[in-house]
């Protein structure tokens, strides 16, 4: 495996990928541990310079945050891992002296990975930060509103969209919270397909999860095809903003579609051991970003005398363009586009094998994602809907992106809806990169479980980059396929990409209604677990919200409707089911078993065994 000379001078690894120091780096215990001080509070000195610069600019609701993150360097510093491991003797911590079941004790790491069986091969760059920074890019709950925010208005206008992004976020809080549970329970990069396969049990569990497996994988890829698809009509909307002659063609958007594509997939591909500070760069971006946006925003409509709207239409004034008669089935279908900007809640899951301590900074990196996430966006949609003055000019202008034309109304300006757009454009590309690295370690985990065509290929993690290589190469091919359709149908394109919120909401909802139904009894206890009565309810909301809104999210958008307007998602979902229910078949009779360990042990009549 290819290691860069400075990693080499520090450090080794042992035969079954457990990072150890070298006997240069452990002259003594002593070195060892101030070494590990002095990481942890580099790490803590860099984020409290962020935190103290955005507050500076009025971002109080972050302190919570750095707060949380303080106690948690201090708990890694001083934890008894820590002060274990200085205790050692140090004859023991030269290179090939340990075992591997001592030093997996001792580092606490070990013992928390690959519940399916498979040997470690993935490299542990990641660490508490740079795992809430790439939940927090990947999320970007305000770039992603953004982007599809004039959709939304059809929903309810406004104060549509604001509530129907608070109703849909407590949601999603709820589904996050089973996520986090299991994750510190059962800490797998497979996330759902392996947590489904333990809760269902071991006569139901092979089955389901590999539909959650295979679901949740979809999703993630026709998820990462629609952030590229706005990407790229934020490119051409931006050319057009200086170009009053230019005429829209969809091949434009392909173009544009397809550079972004590559670029992220191949940034995944090539830069793995950059990637954590690629995610804290991104992180910087979105938080950046957000503020630029929300302070252009607040003042601009006063210095150009175009005056805010009032709060009467913000908050209170409800219009309904979509046709349909019932004004709460309009609400409840309005959620959906909420849905699409905070529905991520297990990317941060599928690295579980690439950090320490999975069990407890996962459920923590949920947590910033999702605070930091719902405040952002939340004060992001208020800004601008307080900057607008014209919304029909937002449904007829000829830009294939309309936020461009409310950033316009905003500033007053074709510059200032340009800078606007770049502030929102390099963060949303930072979620591309993150849609990458989950979509491919998903894929992945489907591979070496046999689960997938051509398993051997998809499951090779690259010796050289150190990632699964080909996994991410495939997801980049499947999204090139889906730009070519977007060419022949923006229809039959728009139902791909739609379909992102209920494949991903099925395999959530694979996992946790076996869990209630079980009462837990095949899932040990991590360092987060909700106490009975507080899992019951938040599962059970969780579920019903689910069961109701998966078929709500597959009516037209609109009525009357044609083939032109009709939602497929339906169709294309049921399509893959039925098509992933003739591929299990064929693997089944060829000897597909699913995650080995976990599987094993159910069959036996015995508790899944993670550590």
């Amino acid at each position: 495996m290819h290691i860069c000379t400075r990693a080499r001078n520090i450090r080794s690894t042992n035969p079954i990928g457990t990072p150890l120091y070298s006997p240069h780096s452990f002259a003594s215990s002593t070195c060892l541990f101030r070494q590990s001080l002095g990481r942890y509070t580099s790490a803590l000195t860099s984020y409290a310079t962020l935190i103290a610069t955005l507050y500076t600019h009025h971002f109080l609701f972050l302190r919570s945050i750095q707060g949380s993150l303080q106690d948690i360097v201090q708990w890694l510093v001083y934890s008894p891992h820590c002060l274990r491991i200085c205790k050692m003797d140090e004859k023991k911590v030269e290179l090939g002296q340990l075992k591997p079941e001592e030093v997996d004790a001792s580092i606490g790491v070990g013992e928390e990975l690959n519940a399916s069986g498979h040997k470690q091969e993935l490299e542990q760059n990641f660490s508490l930060l740079s795992l809430c920074a790439i939940g927090i890019t990947t999320g970007n709950v305000w770039a992603a509103l953004g982007g599809s925010i004039v959709i939304a208005l059809y929903n309810g206008g406004p104060a549509g969209v604001i509530y129907e992004f608070i109703a849909v976020a407590l949601c999603y809080f709820m589904i996050a919270a089973c996520i986090a549970e299991m994750a510190s329970s059962i800490p797998s990069s497979a996330g759902v397909y392996h947590w489904a396969s333990v809760t269902a049990g071991a006569r139901f569990g092979k089955v389901i999860g590999f539909y959650a497996g295979w679901w949740n994988s979809l999703g993630w890829i026709f998820g990462t095809a629609s952030i590229s698809s706005i990407l790229a009509n934020q490119v051409v909307s931006m050319y057009g903003l200086f170009h009053p002659e230019y005429v829209f063609q969809r091949w434009h958007v392909f173009i544009a579609y397809l550079i972004i594509t590559w670029i992220s997939c191949f940034i995944v591909m090539f830069a793995n051991r950059a990637l954590p500070k690629l995610t804290n760069i991104g992180l910087f971006f979105i938080l950046l970003g957000v503020f630029i946006t929300i302070m252009v925003c607040a003042i601009m409509p006063s210095k150009t005398g175009k005056g805010y709207a009032s709060t009467e239409f913000v908050f209170r004034e409800w219009q309904n363009q979509t046709g349909w008669s019932s004004n709460g089935f309009v609400f409840c279908a309005g959620m959906l586009n909420g849905a699409f900007a905070v529905g991520t809640p297990d990317c941060v899951s599928h690295l579980a094998e690439e950090l320490p301590s999975p069990r407890r900074n996962i459920p923590l990196a949920i947590l910033a994602q999702y605070t930091v996430g719902f405040i952002t966006a939340f004060l992001y949609l208020i800004t601008i809907f307080y900057s607008v003055n014209d919304l029909s000019t937002l449904f007829s202008n000829p830009w294939p992106f309309p936020l461009a034309e409310l950033y316009r109304q905003a500033t007053n300006s074709h510059g200032g809806s340009l800078g606007l757009l770049l502030v929102i454009f390099f963060p949303t590309f930072c979620t591309n990169i993150g849609c990458y690295i989950t979509s491919g370690r998903m894929l992945w985990t489907l591979g070496r479980d046999d689960a997938t065509p051509w398993p051997k290929w998809v499951a090779r993690v690259d010796p050289r980059w150190g990632n699964p290589w080909n996994a991410t190469l495939a997801c980049g091919v499947i999204n090139m396929v889906l730009g070519c359709i977007y060419i022949g149908s923006s229809t039959a394109f728009s139902a791909f990409v739609g379909s992102f919120i209920v494949l991903s909401s099925m395999s959530y909802l694979a996992f946790i209604l076996p869990n209630i139904l079980s009462r837990r009894r095949h899932v040990t206890k991590g360092p987060f677990t909700m106490p009975d009565p507080v899992f019951y309810t938040v599962a059970g909301l969780a579920c019903a919200y689910m069961v109701v809104w998966i078929p709500i999210y597959c009516f037209p958008f609109a009525v009357p409707f044609d083939t032109t307007t009709m939602n497929y998602t339906s169709a294309l979902v049921g399509g893959v089911t039925i098509l992933l229910g003739g591929w299990y078949l064929r693997i089944k009779n060829r000897g597909y078993v699913g995650p080995r360990a976990l599987v094993d042990a159910l069959e036996n009549g015995e508790m899944p065994k993670v550590h």
